[in-house]
Parts: C-alpha cells; structure tokens; sequence
C-alpha cells in the first residue's frame, strides 16, 4: 500500500479539530470512534505499528472506563471516573500529535509557518522544541542504563524505597542534561541560520491537494456531527 502525505498545515488543522472534538465529546463511544479515525490516518500515512498500537492502548483504558463506571460504587467510582474522563479527553490529542510529530520534519513545520505568515517569535521556540524532546528522551534513558549498572533500577518500587538515591542519580543529572541540551539546541538553531529573514526554502513540496481537502472535511464533519449530539440536534 502506497504510503499518503499530507500537508504539515492540514495535520496542525486536524489537530484543532480533535482538541475541540474532545471538548464536545457527547458520549465515550463518539471519543472511540475518534481515536478509530485517527488510526485510520495513521494507517493511510504507512504509520502501521502506531496505529496499531495506539488502538489497543485505548482499548484498554476503554475498558478500564467502563469498568470503574458500572463496577464500582462509592469513593473510589469518583475518583476513577473523572480521572478515566480526563484520560479518555487528553488521549486522542496525544495520540494525533504524535501522528503529526513522526511523520513532519522540522523543516516542513518551519515551510510551513512560513507560508502561514508566522512571527518568528513563535516559530524558533517551536522548533527548538521538537528537537529538544527527543534529545531529552536519549539521555533519558542513558542515565537509566547507568543507574541499572548501579543496582539501582528507576522503578516506582524504589522511588519510596530510596527517594534520596533516586533524585540524586537520576533527576538531577536529567534536569543538569536538559539545561544544556537546551543551550546547545539554541546556539545550533542560530548558527543555522533561524533567524535569518529571507523566506525559507524546503526540499519538500508544501501544498494542499485533495488528499487534505478530503481528510480536513472528514474530520470537520465529525466534529460538527459531535456539537449537534451534544445540544440534542440529532
């Protein structure tokens, strides 16, 4: 199946549009139905092993929602079902951005403010931070493999067992690695140029074609199907 690509401006415009389809969520079935929609988009762009597994980490906090719903009474019902109903608001968000981050290269994003007339007080902080997210995530788990090599395993188990040894080897040297990450990322941005201008230029063809036409209407017509369920329209 041949791998689609959509325009990093449609992908920022569906995102919108699932933020303000959860905020209208009538029902758990409608945000279902979403994250179904979202995996089909994955499916579409040759995001296989994420759609795949994005479905099937909502199943499981599908359930665990129902669950807590129709199994349990009292207190604990509460307190399960408003934090399953924040879950189930964020999850379809986080899953669509996550969509929009692996399968868009920094320099589309860049192209793509460009053409949108964004000031550049909001593109180079966007940009410096996609790139510092993953760098953050490697030496995450460097100083988790160095920890192991201590005998002192970053786990839940040991973070009330030895709080103290677990600030020390593992959040301080990830909040010293990220203060620096942050300064190198910032100087590279510059010396690349960031600052610089003249319009960008990007390898990369940015433009709509009737691929975006086609999934942004898909997507607005569910949100606008979602705000009618939820005043009792239809």
């Amino acid at each position: 199946m041949k791998k689609v690509s959509f325009d990093p401006r449609t992908k920022m415009l569906l995102l919108v549009l699932c933020v303000l389809s959860t905020m209208f969520a009538p029902s758990l079935i409608y945000e279902l139905v979403l994250v179904c929609l979202i995996a089909i988009l994955c499916l579409i762009a040759g995001k296989y092993w994420y759609a795949t597994k994005g479905v099937v980490i909502y199943g499981i906090i599908y359930g665990i929602t129902q669950l807590s719903v129709y199994q349990m009474t009292g207190i604990w019902q509460s307190i399960f079902v408003a934090f399953m109903g924040l879950v189930n608001k964020v999850y379809p968000c986080g899953f669509l951005a996550g969509f929009m981050i692996s399968t868009t290269k920094i320099g589309e994003f860049m192209a793509a403010f460009g053409r949108m007339h964004m000031p550049k007080q909001f593109m180079i902080p966007f940009a410096v931070m996609l790139r510092y997210l993953p760098v953050v995530r490697e030496d995450w788990q460097y100083i988790k493999d160095a920890m192991r090599m201590r005998d002192i395993a970053p786990s839940l188990k040991n973070t009330f067992l030895h709080p103290v040894e677990i600030v020390e080897c593992l959040y301080v040297p990830l909040m010293m690695a990220a203060a620096n990450t942050a300064d190198e990322l910032s100087m590279a941005s510059v010396t690349r140029g960031i600052e610089n201008p003249n319009p960008r230029t990007c390898l990369s063809k940015i433009q709509f074609s009737w691929k975006d036409i086609l999934v942004s209407v898909v997507f607005l017509g569910y949100f606008v199907s979602g705000v009618l369920l939820e005043r009792g329209i239809i």
